[in-house]
């Protein structure tokens, strides 16, 4: 997935808004970072690094003639908004900001700072881009999936655990993208034989509560669909999955890591290294109206074996053959 052909530098200091080459009189650029995680999550710690490491390799080196000012604002809406105005306030050149829940209230906070987002999962729903090819505003980056991606999750889960008659879709509600991983999933599934219901969760309480009543149901599994709030429970949801014995499908590899049976989607580290490619050509005098958004090039595979041993499933020789990564 490293596309850095197309990532080449153009453009220079004339392309420059007067306000910016006026901010930056001492020779420092400004980036700022807005997570919706805590600082002590692993995930986005790596993530953090692999765009900093990325910078580097263009020439940026922090707190020589770069700044970043990273801000930890948790999956809490509120929490997002204020960072949000805060981060603004700091005047920098380009925000990095990941997710539909902090692109938003970034969208709100300004429209003028180029936004770069490493991971979107539609962004032309979302309103934060006219178009994929196009974006027309001052936002572009990088979306994790096409919705046939749900189809592809549920012919997985089928595949894992040829038995299973119904899966539950844990989603959160209200995310543009949402609609579009139902659907996909909704469509493949009277080919496999499966019936497939929606668990719309808004917190910890309604995770549990909607596995626990779905595990009442024999033969099931579940599938987690993209988005901060999953993310942020993830520890649960994988503990929850545990121990209803429901074999489950997660849309990115930290689940896995963190002893989630299998995940099939975008490596999105890599997404924050391409990111660092779109916040290095801004700085250097690109539009982000004129980078158009990418899609991922390639999904990966992972399997958790050990957890695999422990809901009694052995995983195919199919599906191990084309996995990028089986933990044991």
């Amino acid at each position: 997935m490293r596309r850095r052909d197309f990532l080449g530098v153009l453009g220079g200091a004339a392309a420059w808004p007067l306000a910016v080459r006026a901010q930056q009189a001492d020779g420092m650029r400004r980036i700022g970072v807005l997570l919706p995680a805590n600082a002590s999550d692993m995930k986005f710690q790596i993530q953090v690094q692999a765009f900093e490491q990325e910078l580097k390799k263009f020439g940026w080196m922090i707190g020589r003639n770069v700044q970043i000012e990273t801000r930890w604002a948790t999956a809490n809406d509120a929490e997002i908004r204020r960072n949000a105005a805060e981060l603004v306030a700091t005047k920098p050149d380009v925000i990095l900001a990941h997710g539909s829940s902090t692109v938003g209230p970034m969208q709100q906070a300004t429209q003028t700072i180029p936004i770069v987002f490493p991971v979107a999962g539609d962004p032309v729903a979302a309103g934060f881009v006219e178009s994929l090819a196009r974006p027309g505003g001052n936002i572009t980056g990088f979306s994790t999936f096409e919705y046939s991606i749900g189809a592809k999750w549920l012919e997985l889960l089928k595949q894992i655990a040829p038995r299973l008659t119904q899966a539950a879709v844990l989603q959160q509600p209200g995310l543009p993208a949402v609609l579009g991983q139902f659907g996909a999933i909704q469509s493949a599934a009277p080919s496999l034989g499966v019936e497939v219901k929606p668990i719309n969760v808004h917190d910890a309480a309604s995770i549990e509560s909607g596995v626990a009543t779905f595990a009442r149901g024999a033969n099931g599994g579940m599938i987690v669909t993209g988005g901060a709030l999953p993310q942020r429970h993830r520890d649960l949801i994988i503990e929850l999955a545990a121990r209803h014995k429901l074999p489950t499908v997660y849309f990115e590899r930290s689940f896995v890591s963190a002893g989630g049976l299998v995940s099939y989607g975008a490596n999105e580290t890599d997404q924050y290294r391409l990111a660092a490619g779109y916040v290095d050509r801004i700085l250097r005098g690109e539009k982000p109206a004129d980078l158009p958004v990418q899609a991922p090039t390639k999904y990966e595979l992972v399997v958790n074996l050990k957890t695999a041993k422990t809901l009694g499933l052995t995983i195919p020789q199919t599906v191990l053959a084309i996995a990028d990564e089986v933990i044991e």
